[in-house]
C-alpha cells in the first residue's frame, strides 16, 4: 500500500487546489464539448494539440505538481515510459504534442474517458489480441511526425521498480525509420530522494483517493528524463528491444537491473 507520509499540505491550500483542478477539469470539457460539437466525432482542428499540451501543464500547476524536465523529445520515435500513476499523462502531455495509448476500461470513466476519446486516445483491451490491429496505426501516426507514449509495463508500480516490458507493443517501431525513446518517470517529495511512494496508483487505492493524496501533498516534484533513441537494426526483435529500453529506464532512475522486475498488472477502475 503507499506510504501516506507525515506532511500534508495546508488546509488553505488544500482547498485552494480543488477548486483550481475543478475549474479546470470543467474548462476542459466545455473546450472539448465545442471542438465535438463544431467539428464532429471524426475531425479535429489543427490546434487542438497545442491546447491539450497547455490543459496538461496547467493541470500540473493546479495540483501542485512541479515538473524538472531533462533531455527532449526525440523525432519518429515512440516514447516508452515507466508507469507510476494517472499523473504520467499530465507530466508528459505538459511536454508536447503528445498522443497516448491507453488500456479500454479509461474510456469509460466518467468525464475523463470522454475527453481522452475527443483529444484522439489509443484505446487496447487487455488480453484481446488487438496489438496487430494498433500497431499500424500507431506506427503510421509516428511515421506522420506524430509522437505516442505507451507505458509497456501495463501495470503501475510505486517507482522504485520497472516491471517487465510487454514484448508485442516494440513490434510498432520494426518499421523502418522509427525508433523507441525511452522516458524515465520518477516523483519525490521536496528534496527527499525518490521515490516517492504516497503517490504511486497502486494496490486497491481508488482513484478518488489517490487524487486526494495528490492535493494534500505538501510539496510534489515530478522529474522527467527523455533517454538517448534506440533505433533498431534490421535484424531486431520486439523482446530484445524492450529489454533494452527497460534497462535505459532503471539506469536513468538509479535502480539495479532486477528492480521490480515481476511486476503484476492491477485492475483500472473508474473513481
Amino acid at each position: 500500500m503507499p506510504d501516506p507520509g507525515p506532511s500534508r499540505a495546508t488546509p488553505l491550500t488544500t482547498l485552494w487546489r480543488c477548486l483550481r483542478y475543478l475549474e479546470h477539469v470543467t474548462t476542459g470539457a466545455l473546450i472539448l464539448g465545442w471542438v465535438r460539437l463544431v467539428f464532429g466525432a471524426a475531425s479535429r482542428p489543427v490546434w487542438l494539440p497545442a491546447v491539450v499540451q497547455w490543459w496538461y501543464r496547467r493541470a500540473c500547476r493546479a495540483l501542485g505538481v512541479r515538473v524538472e524536465v531533462a533531455g527532449t523529445i526525440a523525432d519518429h520515435c515512440l516514447l516508452v515510459c515507466n508507469h507510476i500513476t494517472w499523473l504520467d499523462v499530465l507530466v508528459l502531455g505538459a511536454q508536447g504534442h503528445l498522443g497516448f495509448l491507453s488500456k479500454s476500461e479509461v474510456r469509460h470513466w466518467p468525464v475523463i474517458g470522454w475527453m481522452s476519446v475527443v483529444v484522439g486516445t489509443l484505446f487496447i483491451a487487455r488480453g484481446a489480441n488487438q496489438v496487430g490491429a494498433v500497431t499500424m496505426e500507431i506506427g503510421a501516426r509516428i511515421a506522420r511526425g506524430g509522437t505516442l507514449v505507451i507505458f509497456p509495463e501495463g501495470t503501475t508500480t510505486e517507482g522504485s521498480g520497472v516491471a517487465r516490458f510487454y514484448p508485442p507493443l516494440f513490434s510498432i517501431v520494426l518499421q523502418p525509420g522509427l525508433g523507441v525513446q525511452p522516458v524515465a518517470l520518477c516523483y519525490r517529495a521536496g528534496d527527499e530522494p525518490p521515490p516517492d511512494r504516497s503517490v504511486a496508483y497502486v494496490g486497491d487505492q481508488t482513484l478518488a483517493a489517490n487524487l486526494w493524496g495528490v492535493l494534500r501533498h505538501p510539496g510534489l516534484v515530478a522529474r522527467v528524463q527523455f533517454l538517448t533513441p534506440i533505433h533498431p537494426g534490421p535484424a531486431a526483435r520486439p523482446r530484445s528491444l524492450s529489454g533494452q529500453a527497460r534497462s535505459a529506464i532503471l539506469s536513468a532512475l538509479g535502480l539495479p537491473e532486477t528492480a521490480g522486475r515481476r511486476g503484476r498488472p492491477r485492475p483500472v477502475r473508474a473513481p
